[in-house]
């Protein structure tokens, strides 16, 4: 059988204003920096590379930890390198869902053969540390809980301090879902003592897709190593991975890196760390405020209480009667301005605005709120 080559030419894709969930835009000094000549994964060049990748991620996440990498996955394999690392078949973890990633967390828990504890808080509402403790309190047998630090699916923010504080009181690890948190709102691993927290590199940090940013205590390494069975992911087991990130210049080959996306996560980390982690905070919360500002003019509310809001991924709420696909369908055909829908509970319920990285300025909110404006006259 013989098979045709297809009719298909280069790929030119529209350019858009990305104010959904994630990805946001990628600016083009990220973008050049893709487009640099490959080297090899183990070439010397890109172990020094590499070792500046781990200095950058540090400074993000505000750690000293060494076992801080770059996963070679989205978000989601940042997810589950840390569940299959740390929880092995048997144990209890308990799981504070808000939205629709906490529920990732229970499935991954339970694909490691362990127990999940469920404790669920409204949607749009950060988690309540009274349940958490609570639910400590009744499993003594518990040895990790997890929690969504920035629940992407609602805009909410969880007092991560606070969540993390009450696992240790209980002789727990603390597993911490930062994807959307890192690089827009404050988050400080080592002050917190977070265990393990993984993050992705289409959110705040304005790279492309593909690349999730983790990092691990002592004490989590401390379980790793001494794990009663093997980590059931071989691509995701770190005590083999740390081979090829640890080191001192000496990387065991574990697998091929995806290196010009790392070269695109190396500029925009370098970006954040121009600009510097508090301006880039405040940035996101100066333009969250004008978001909020021209929502409210517009006569649209928020799902999230003003002091759980993220600011930057915004839960707008529908105005009854509105379709809300037709809404968006309109933004991107129109205006080239994509925003997300809402997700479990909340499908059909809100449009998700968000105001990450590179996205996060005066110029897109301005451009955002005219566009709804226009958009929902005409609706």
């Amino acid at each position: 059988m013989k098979v045709d080559p297809p009719q298909a030419q280069s790929f030119a894709p529209p350019l858009r204003t990305l104010m959904g969930p994630g990805p946001s835009n990628v600016s083009q000094r990220v973008l050049d920096a893709i487009g640099r000549p490959t080297i090899g994964h183990l070439d010397p060049q890109f172990v020094v590379l590499m070792d500046e990748i781990k200095g950058l991620l540090q400074y993000a996440f505000q750690t000293e930890n060494n076992l801080t990498i770059p996963v070679s996955g989205p978000g989601s394999a940042g997810m589950e390198t840390c569940f299959v690392n740390l929880v092995q078949p048997g144990d209890t973890v308990v799981v504070c869902q808000n939205g629709v990633f906490g529920g990732r967390m229970k499935a991954n828990v339970e694909r490691c053969g362990a127990t999940a504890v469920l404790i669920e808080d409204e949607w749009g509402q950060p988690v309540d540390p009274n349940k958490l403790e609570a639910a400590l309190v009744a499993n003594p047998q518990a040895t990790t809980v997890a929690f969504v630090h920035a629940e992407t699916s609602t805009g909410a923010q969880s007092d991560a301090q606070a969540l993390v504080a009450l696992a240790h009181q209980h002789g727990c690890l603390a597993i911490v879902d930062a994807v959307t948190s890192l690089g827009g709102t404050p988050l400080l691993v080592d002050e917190w003592e977070i265990d393990a927290v993984y993050s992705g590199s289409q959110k705040c940090l304005s790279a492309p897709p593909g690349l999730s940013p983790v990092s691990f205590s002592d004490a989590a390494v401390e379980r790793i190593k001494s794990r009663e069975t093997d980590v059931q992911s071989w691509f995701m087991d770190l005590n083999l991975v740390m081979g090829y990130w640890g080191g001192d210049g000496v990387r065991s080959y574990h697998h091929t890196a995806p290196i010009n996306a790392l070269y695109g996560l190396h500029e925009a980390l370098v970006i954040l760390a121009e600009e510097g982690l508090q301006s880039a905070w405040a940035r996101h919360q100066t333009n969250h405020e004008a978001l909020a500002e021209g929502m409210n003019e517009l006569g649209l509310g928020f799902v999230v209480p003003e002091a759980a809001r993220l600011p930057q991924l915004n839960s707008v709420t529908v105005p009854d009667g509105v379709d809300e696909a037709a809404v968006r369908s309109k933004l991107l055909e129109q205006f080239n301005l994509e925003i997300g829908s809402g997700l479990g509970a909340l499908a059909g319920k809100v449009w998700r605005i968000g105001l990450m990285g590179h996205t996060s300025s005066a110029k897109n909110v301005e451009y955002c709120v005219g566009a709804l404006k226009d958009v929902l006259a005409e609706a």
